[in-house]
């Protein structure tokens, strides 16, 4: 009862901070809409918001878990409140702020997704789609980039995990050993489901080509 108590009192409080800075930006208080989202963070998530923004993914995780489990509902309110945060300093012209705080975002609501997390507060999923879109403009981070290809072939959307690939590629990110072994591992599942991920298995084995010859063409090179 009193978990549950906790949780409905979690999301009203969300819904009433995602109106109040809404209110803010309206008026062009982005100023005000900060420190919101500040108090909020210091107040309920037992660290400090500075601590937040410096702890790795994996490090956030951690400590946001009880007896190794990930507080999830923790986790999605966190990802949501960066994320109004990177919308809030956009606003202000704060744009190397603003694709940091949107890009720590997408990375959480990726794991979130990798989690299987349920969408209590949002759907991390639809969430990933929509900083996607925001962030179209730019170029992702390479960890972010090892983050999305995992989130893209757990999705079961093999072609789009390919093309992130073959960026950490270009980007010498990822190793062609690194390359093949994905394409192996895809080479597992059944035609129907490479189909449907727009990787039929002809185009791996063609990559898998392509990746020797790319690597022999490098040694001689």
């Amino acid at each position: 009862m009193f978990q549950r108590d906790y949780f409905m009192r979690m999301i009203s409080q969300m819904t009433e901070a995602i109106g109040q800075i809404m209110n803010l930006r309206r008026e062009r208080k982005q100023e005000e809409g900060l420190l919101v989202i500040d108090e909020l963070l210091d107040k309920e998530f037992r660290l400090s918001s500075k601590l937040i923004r410096s702890l790795s993914d994996d490090d956030l995780i951690k400590v946001m878990s009880t007896n190794g489990l990930p507080d999830t509902d923790h986790l999605q309110a966190i990802a949501i409140l960066l994320k109004q945060e990177a919308l809030l300093q956009a606003e202000l012209g704060k744009e190397t702020e603003s694709f940091a705080g949107y890009v720590r975002s997408l990375r959480l609501f990726i794991r979130l997704s990798l989690l299987e997390a349920e969408p209590t507060l949002v759907q991390p999923d639809d969430e990933v789609r929509d900083l996607l879109e925001t962030l179209r403009p730019f170029e992702l981070p390479v960890p972010a980039k090892r983050l999305l290809m995992e989130w893209h072939e757990a999705g079961g959307r093999f072609a789009d995990m390919e093309n992130i690939m073959y960026e950490l590629l270009e980007d010498m990110a990822l190793s062609a050993a690194d390359a093949a072994a994905v394409y192996e591992r895809l080479l597992l599942l059944d035609d129907g489901k490479l189909v449907q991920g727009g990787l039929p298995r002809e185009e791996i084995r063609q990559g898998l080509t392509d990746l020797s010859v790319n690597h022999m063409r490098s040694e001689q090179g």
